[in-house]
């Protein structure tokens, strides 16, 4: 019975003489005794800590039956979801002018009419709902909440369906936050507002440059006063997009979240992200983002996440991740009542895989789901934190979804620094029996 070949090693640097653990399947961390490494490799452990290794999934019966687990795991989730996730474009109105926007090859004012919302409904309840599956919608633009009519004109009455089918409805909403006032959300709340992502792109001269309102104004007070006023009220997960050159300075707008009084451990998990090109295109030169094994861009995730925790803001704990793609229950509804599987994909009507009038069509070939179900793929400790790679990215490198887009060069720089950053914020006894 030997180690998972999803698991990771290296020397714990506070403790000499021991060495971290890590499941990339899992999540899971212990830290282990030169003894008990020795009893690892010798396969002499005792029967307990073999039982907590195994069930921490660092420990493994079969190598040739966890790795057929592996290629079956998106079968297993999506024949056991009992959520269906949606991501609904209400419009594609915009309120800023930001100059790296990925919607604006397409976007054009376009909203979703009432008919639509009428028809997303039913499909809601006739699909989902009375399928006996919970329902969870994230409003999207554009800017959703330049189109709040339509947002209640679809919650209210997918509110009082999952009550009747004895189900939940709930949404969320990915929003500038130059409208998300206190008296909005406490508009949006009994119709089952849970959370709003929201974008501040660094301090008020980097974001009010990259963010402006249509008038030329920067938004960031704007965005800032909203924050305050809203976040005792409904979970807040701070975003935004940074650049090669600008990237550093962007605790400088946590500091500034710090100084408005907000506290940190009311609010979601903060996530920056760099500028990705405009949606259909690709310019190597450009100071956008597409290639996640780029050395800057590896060390500027390690600097933004050690520096968001070192001020006490929450982050998304390294964990398997599964692209949306591959998940039979989550789609994207555009405006119109297309589907797509990714908002990204938005800008390729060639990966359009329905409409709400017809229902979904077969994707497997033309957004590749197999694509990672491949001998090297498979034998990678990476793979569950990985899945074969964004396929947006390898669309706008190769012009076309043809092959995985690794991430082995990047975890294998960054990994075990990231493990660590989670590991300074969990009690430093892990597991006992190790």
């Amino acid at each position: 019975m030997p180690l998972s070949r999803y698991a990771i090693s290296f020397p714990d640097p506070q403790r000499p003489g021991f060495t971290i653990l890590y499941s990339t399947r899992k999540g899971s961390l212990v830290r282990v005794s030169e003894q008990l490494l020795t009893a690892i490799t010798n396969n002499t452990l005792t029967d307990e800590e073999r039982a907590t290794l195994q069930q921490l999934q660092l420990w493994t019966n079969d190598l040739d039956a966890e790795r057929s687990e592996m290629a079956a795991i998106v079968d297993h989730t999506n024949s056991h979801a009992p959520l269906f996730s949606a991501t609904v474009v209400l419009t594609l109105a915009c309120n800023l002018a930001c100059p790296y926007c990925f919607e604006e090859p397409f976007r054009d004012g376009q909203e979703m009419t009432e008919e639509t919302g009428r028809v997303l409904v039913d499909y809601l309840i006739r699909n989902h709902l009375d399928q006996g599956r919970n329902v969870e919608l994230r409003f999207y633009g554009g800017e959703p909440l330049m189109a709040t009519t339509r947002l209640k004109e679809i919650a209210t009455p997918l509110l009082a369906a999952a009550a009747n089918a004895g189900k939940t409805f709930s949404f969320s909403l990915v929003t500038n936050a130059t409208l998300l006032t206190r008296a909005m959300v406490e508009e949006l709340l009994p119709l089952g507002l849970k959370s709003a992502i929201i974008t501040l792109d660094g301090p008020p001269e980097i974001h009010d440059q990259q963010r402006p309102f249509v008038s030329g104004k920067g938004s960031f007070k704007t965005i800032i006063d909203n924050l305050a006023a809203v976040y005792d009220l409904v979970t807040i997960k701070p975003g935004g997009n940074f650049t090669r050159d600008n990237y550093r300075c962007f605790p400088e707008m946590l500091d500034l979240l710090l100084e408005a009084g907000i506290d940190p451990s009311r609010l979601g998990p903060v996530q920056f992200s760099p500028i990705h090109p405009k949606s259909g295109l690709f310019d190597p030169h450009a100071a956008a983002c597409v290639l996640p094994n780029e050395p800057w861009l590896i060390e500027a995730n390690l600097f933004l996440r050690e520096e968001i925790l070192r001020r006490g803001f929450a982050m998304d704990k390294l964990q398997m991740g599964i692209c949306m793609i591959d998940l039979e229950q989550t789609l994207v509804v555009n405006y119109d009542g297309s589907l797509y599987k990714c908002p990204s994909l938005m800008g390729w009507p060639e990966f359009c895989v329905g409409t709400l009038a017809e229902g979904v069509s077969d994707y497997q070939e033309s957004h590749r789901l197999d694509i990672w179900k491949n001998d090297e793929c498979l034998d990678c400790a990476y793979l569950p934190i990985c899945f074969g790679g964004c396929r947006l990215l390898t669309l706008q490198k190769n012009g076309a979804i043809d092959t995985v887009e690794c991430h082995r060069p990047m975890l294998d720089a960054s990994l075990e620094r990231l493990v660590l950053q989670d590991l300074g914020t969990r009690k430093p006894d892990l597991r006992p029996a190790c």
